[in-house]
């Protein structure tokens, strides 16, 4: 395109977003200050049309965008906008309060939600993409021992063992010493190797109970590996005038959270837009602007993301999720540090 198809393009999309109405070339010449003629306009609009990027809804009306007018229209988006002084301090301060990593997750997604006015996904830290922080051992009853698993994203998982025999409350804290000294900070693929150090250093009528406790960690990071979403913000699908009947079928697709770990996972790896039929022809009317955001030593650990019409305000989107991940994964940091 030239640049002042791109400027058409760019006009159309953005006219189209803010009103929900055909755009006419000379709206586009008005509200844009174009030095140029309408005609001149329609020109554009008519090879923008036969590229396939816009089209004409109704006979005699203005032009809205297609699927590859949105892609083009976001491959040309230079950078991510930054928030504003408010928005930024909004995030500071709802996060900043948080007690949990569940607490934290359901307010980041609140504020997505509440900034795009579309519907927001947060997934949880996978077990199997963390580390072990932290084990701790606590004595219920004689030959009954809660494990306590922490995570360095946050995530906690307890489990009950029992004990072939008796343990001292000073014995498992000195089982607890040994596993942490060797395993924290170990990931699911070092653990039984760090675990079994650990056990050496042992005296020998501990080893069996620290073995136990390993391989209970070590099934936990394995078999505990159904992925939660936490979601906010459905209701703002309501908002676009789309047809109730349309709506449906999106609304029971983002109940399933395979759909919407589907629709994460379909942008590993750093800011992505999916727009329309690219999410697949069960979600053809919808966009998704998602991103990684960090935890503990393994990085990116999860993604984060809105759901909504391809009538999208991409750009304010795409700042928003790039920001609240940014923040997400400035405070989960600074939990592991904690």
């Amino acid at each position: 395109m030239t640049d002042r198809k791109s400027i058409v393009l760019k006009a159309i999309v953005e006219d189209y977003v803010a009103t929900r109405e055909p755009v006419g070339s000379k709206a586009v010449v008005e509200r844009h200050k174009l030095a140029v003629s309408p005609a001149t306009v329609r020109n554009d609009m008519a090879q923008l049309e036969e590229a396939g990027l816009i089209v004409q809804p109704h006979t005699s009306a203005g032009r809205i965008p297609t699927d590859a007018g949105y892609r083009a229209f976001v491959d040309a988006i230079a950078k991510v906008k930054p928030l504003s002084k408010a928005q930024r301090t909004a995030i500071n301060d709802m996060l900043s309060d948080a007690v949990d990593l569940d607490d934290v997750l359901s307010r980041a997604v609140r504020l997505l939600a509440q900034f795009t006015r579309q519907v927001a996904v947060v997934q949880y830290p996978s077990l199997t993409r963390v580390g072990l922080r932290h084990v701790e051992l606590l004595l219920l009853a004689p030959r009954v021992i809660l494990v306590v698993i922490i995570t360095d994203a946050g995530r906690v998982e307890q489990r009950t063992i029992s004990a072939v025999a008796e343990h001292t409350e000073a014995e498992l804290a000195q089982v607890s010493r040994a596993l942490n000294e060797a395993c924290g900070g170990a990931s699911l693929e070092n653990l039984a190797g760090a675990a079994l150090a650990a056990q050496e250093t042992l005296p020998a009528p501990l080893r069996s109970i620290a073995a136990v406790v390993a391989e209970t960690i070590d099934a936990t990071l394995r078999t505990d590996v159904e992925e939660r979403v936490v979601v906010a913000g459905t209701g703002n699908l309501t908002r676009y005038g789309i047809d109730p009947a349309e709506v449906a079928p999106v609304l029971d697709k983002l109940e399933e959270q395979v759909v919407l770990l589907r629709l994460l996972a379909h942008q590993a790896g750093g800011l992505g837009v999916r727009i329309g039929a690219e999410n697949g022809a069960d979600l053809g009317e919808t966009s998704v602007v998602s991103t990684d955001y960090a935890g503990g030593h393994a990085g990116a650990v999860a993604r984060l993301g809105v759901v909504g019409p391809t009538r999208m305000d991409y750009p304010g989107a795409m700042s928003s999720v790039y920001a609240v991940a940014q923040y997400l994964s400035h405070f989960l940091g600074e939990t592991e540090t904690d």
